[in-house]
């Protein structure tokens, strides 16, 4: 079996939440291979756990996958904070003499954003909507590189490594069959409250379930790499509430034009065409622009946004919501079937260095201060009666499923196979029996075996 097999029957996809199937991703020949191992948002430790105590798992991954992308380049970046990081990861490339080049970035939000990190380790541009690879880089994940050495040895993605953070007795790292209940997971790390809401990934660009239903419903998943639990009453979770009409009265009405939005948006400091306050400046007048060009002139930036949150959780004093005023803005310019050009050839701005926000400015204005700077060092394992695996965690199709309700599964026994395209291999995470199969996913209980 080559390689790029190997890692689409492991099924492994991008570990850092985006879920891209890894051997898509690796099918290719490219002259940089950058780990990126900076953690972009505030309050996720797995990462750093991972290059703490498993440095020479991932340089040997990183080695596999530079060799196979012939990478003439081979950089694990990370914040120069991380020292401990940076020692456990030096020793590991020392001890294999490998030609591994560390970067160590500043401490800003959001150095983990891939071409935020191609341009600072390599002065290249990403261009507008653009991947890594149009300008001569893979860009993965530190846990994703990991599983890749796993493959290398048999192993297929059946267990998952995250951090729990916030309202919980200390932050932990745990590890679990994937398909296991969150609800369990955060019992196990005793939460100092009763009554809570919690965020799945950073509190930035994660996935915000507010009532006990969600938070039942949900499962571990390969992406899986955080969970913060905080105060039903947070304010990250209020101000998630209002409705696009309130948004965009407020727009309407408040909007100052200080320009913040657009002064400190990563992507326009990379020198993509993106300008959150004209949008904002111009949403009175939409319903009166008729005509498709006029209408791409004014709001078609909109379509350049990532979506980081950085406008509207940061930058604007007014506390308003550009971005979500852009997500809105796209879903007009796909109802006009407008799809504006990409500059292919961004110029970065001048003020890329000096417009960086440090993290932990970020997490004050965030309210997350009070838990700010705690970190994950203990791990504690997780042995589920039962668990849930999802037949899509990744982007694209979802798996098919080749068993059938009554069958009994092994760890790491192909549970549903990657349909074709863009999709990927599923496998049980626990030996046990499926009681249960729906278009969503397979129930299999196990008995805490």
């Amino acid at each position: 079996m080559d390689f790029v097999s190997q890692i689409k029957d492991a099924g492994i996809v991008g570990m850092g939440g985006a879920g891209f199937p890894t051997h898509v991703k690796l099918d290719t020949k490219q002259e940089y291979f950058i780990i990126n191992a900076a953690e972009c948002e505030p309050l996720i430790e797995v990462d750093k756990f991972l290059c703490r105590n498993h440095a020479d798992m991932i340089i040997e991954g990183a080695l596999l996958i530079g060799k196979h992308l012939e990478a003439k380049h081979i950089v694990i970046a990370l914040k120069e904070k991380y020292v401990e990081e940076i020692k456990s990861l030096e020793n590991a490339i020392a001890k294999k003499n490998a030609n591994i080049e560390i970067h160590k970035m500043p401490y800003f939000f959001p150095a983990g954003d891939e071409q935020t990190m191609v341009q600072q380790v390599t002065g290249r541009i990403v261009p507008e909507r653009g991947i890594p690879s149009e300008v001569g880089c893979v860009v993965d994940n530190v846990g994703t590189v990991l599983y890749v050495y796993l493959a290398s040895k048999g192993k297929k993605v059946s267990q998952k490594l995250f951090s729990i953070v916030g309202e919980v007795e200390k932050p932990i790292i745990e590890c679990t069959p994937i398909g296991t209940s969150v609800r369990e997971c955060i019992e196990k790390a005793k939460p100092l409250i009763r009554d809570y809401s919690i965020i799945i990934g950073g509190p930035m660009m994660g996935k915000y379930l507010t009532t006990d239903k969600e938070i039942d419903e949900a499962v571990v998943t390969k992406t899986f790499g955080n969970v913060i639990v905080l105060p039903k009453d947070h304010y990250l979770f209020t101000r998630d509430k209002k409705s696009i009409d309130r948004i965009k009265r407020e727009a309407k009405s408040a909007c100052i034009q200080c320009k913040m939005c657009s002064d400190l948006c990563p992507r326009r400091l990379l020198g993509h065409n993106i300008r959150p306050h004209k949008v904002m400046r111009s949403l009175p007048y939409m319903d009166i622009i008729n005509d498709n060009k006029s209408f791409e002139e004014v709001f078609g930036d909109a379509q350049n946004c990532v979506g980081c949150n950085l406008c509207e959780m940061y930058s604007c004093p007014m506390g308003l919501s550009p971005k979500r005023v852009n997500d809105y803005m796209k879903g007009e310019l796909r109802k006009r079937n407008i799809n504006v050009e990409r500059d292919l050839n961004p110029k970065v701005s001048k003020a890329v260095d000096m417009r960086k926000v440090p993290t932990n400015r970020l997490a004050a204005r965030l309210g997350l201060s009070k838990y700010y700077g705690k970190h994950a060092n203990d791990l504690i394992y997780i042995k589920p009666k039962e668990v849930f695996i999802p037949f899509s965690q990744h982007i694209g199709k979802p798996a098919v499923c080749v068993k059938k309700v009554g069958d009994k599964v092994k760890v790491n026994e192909l549970l549903a196979k990657a349909d074709e395209g863009l999709s990927t291999n599923i496998h049980s995470s626990v030996d046990g029996k499926v009681v249960e199969i729906n278009d969503i996913g397979a129930r299999i209980s196990c008995k805490g075996e």
